[in-house]
């Protein structure tokens, strides 16, 4: 690797440069669902085009090795947040159109192109500025930093909206209708000056990167490589059963994933929770999402102490059983914000635990070979794509089946987390880590 190390302090621009990261992906990938259930849609549309918003990030790996063929890593890192920044503003602005779907929806699209290259251009400034040493060193600061964003975004700003939406604008806090835009527009004004401040803070302090060894110089070379990492990632030895764990693992909570807040804020006679935006994001964006961080550094400890392929089985049943919390609560429809929100904090902690053991299982299984890095991508963007066929089926299948079925459900599509888990297979000594794919773990998660 050509590197040219940075003397500035990465305490300067890496909890900044993953904090803009993710701020960026949860409100296009995840608020979004929240603000279309807001505005009015149906849960199955909601899911749909809130879903849709996950391809970008999918499909990255197929566009990074272009990403590092010009200029520099920070360029691109400066230009996608000016352009993030545009992209909410201009959201915001298309909320006052008469058809603004029409406008929103492709804007939101390209913006999580945008955001995706983004996400390759700092991790490519975060590999290629810091060395092994110093990129373990803060690792922990990454993953903290990346999961403050969802903090913000899921929690501080969709509390935010239900206070704009009753406090400020006076409209009913139970009624979901056009009202709802004029909180969700000054939301996205708030993103958008965030985005610019972070841009020019890391135009001043954020390194330029360093290019690769192998990085491509012309187009013809970058498809090269790009064909190549696939040729050699089917053939691996026992692939398909790696792909159906990557893909396979956390079905149960892509299908859990939209639905879960949607529950939340429905009103009892839709079988929901009835609960306020503020409320959501206080019980779902904050105590949930500290439960989902206290989790994971449980379940690493938990892994490092007793080894991954002993533990495996054990992490998937972290993850999926307590999905049974949203059946309970669906049932008995508790008025009890301590029981509502025990209910979240235990679903939520679980999955951070059990969570760990796949993103180890890809760095360890999955990834190890000539283009680690790559085919770690390939295992994380069978997660999004999970993510993304889930969510966008989820709300459909909401609506036809109710709440309480529909987490019956949620327990069914467990099974196949369970058999892609035991048949799962280990082909690579344990704890023999690689340190490009380490450098996406905590965001992937």
């Amino acid at each position: 690797m050509a590197s040219t190390r940075s003397t500035t302090s990465p305490l300067l621009w890496v909890p900044t440069g993953y904090f803009t990261m993710a701020l960026g992906y949860i409100m296009l990938t995840s608020v979004t669902a929240i603000m279309f259930k807001n505005l009015g849609m149906d849960n199955g549309t909601a899911a749909s085009y809130s879903s849709m918003l996950i391809l970008a990030y999918t499909i990255k790996p197929l566009f990074a090795p272009f990403v590092e063929m010009y200029r520099t890593k920070k360029f691109f890192v400066l230009c996608a947040q000016a352009l993030i920044a545009l992209g909410f503003a201009g959201a915001a602005m298309a909320m006052a159109l008469p058809d603004f779907v029409v406008v929103l929806m492709p804007l939101l699209w390209l913006m999580s192109f945008i955001g995706a290259t983004q996400d390759i251009a700092c991790d490519g400034v975060y590999v290629t500025s810091l060395d092994s040493r110093s990129q373990s060193l803060y690792c922990g600061i990454q993953s903290l930093s990346w999961n403050i964003g969802p903090i913000v975004a899921s929690g501080f700003l969709v509390y935010l909206t239900g206070r704009l939406h009753t406090d400020w604008f006076h409209h009913d806090a139970k009624v979901f209708g056009p009202e709802w835009m004029d909180a969700w527009r000054i939301v996205f004004f708030i993103v958008a000056g965030l985005t610019v401040l972070m841009a020019v803070w890391h135009a001043h302090f954020m390194p330029d990167g360093a290019r690769a060894a192998n990085t491509p110089t012309s187009v013809a070379g970058a498809w090269h490589i790009l064909a190549d990492s696939f040729v050699t990632f089917f053939q691996k030895r026992d692939v398909w059963r790696m792909v159906a764990f990557a893909f396979l693992f956390r079905l149960s909570i892509g299908f859990l994933e939209k639905i879960g807040p949607f529950f939340m804020v429905d009103a009892h006679a839709k079988g929901g929770l009835g609960l306020s935006n503020e409320l959501l994001g206080i019980i779902y964006g904050t105590y949930g999402l500290a439960a989902v961080l206290l989790g994971s550094l449980l379940g690493g400890f938990f892994v490092a102490k007793r080894g991954l392929k002993s533990t495996l089985f054990l992490l998937c049943c972290a993850v999926n059983i307590p999905n049974a919390t949203f059946l309970a609560m669906s049932i008995y429809l508790p008025d009890s914000l301590f029981a509502i929100g025990a209910g979240v904090v235990i679903e939520k902690f679980f999955f951070g635990f059990g969570s760990v053991g796949f993103m180890i299982y890809l760095m360890q299984q999955l990834a190890p070979g000539k283009y680690t890095t790559t085919h770690y991508a390939f295992g994380t963007g069978l997660m999004g794509l999970c993510a993304m066929v889930t969510g966008t089926l989820s709300g459909y299948l909401q609506e036809a089946m109710g709440y309480i079925n529909y987490f019956v459900f949620v327990m069914v599509a467990t099974i196949p987390s369970f058999l892609a888990c035991w048949f799962a297979p280990f082909h690579h000594a344990e704890g023999k880590d690689e340190a490009g794919a380490a450098a996406s773990v905590e965001h992937a998660a």
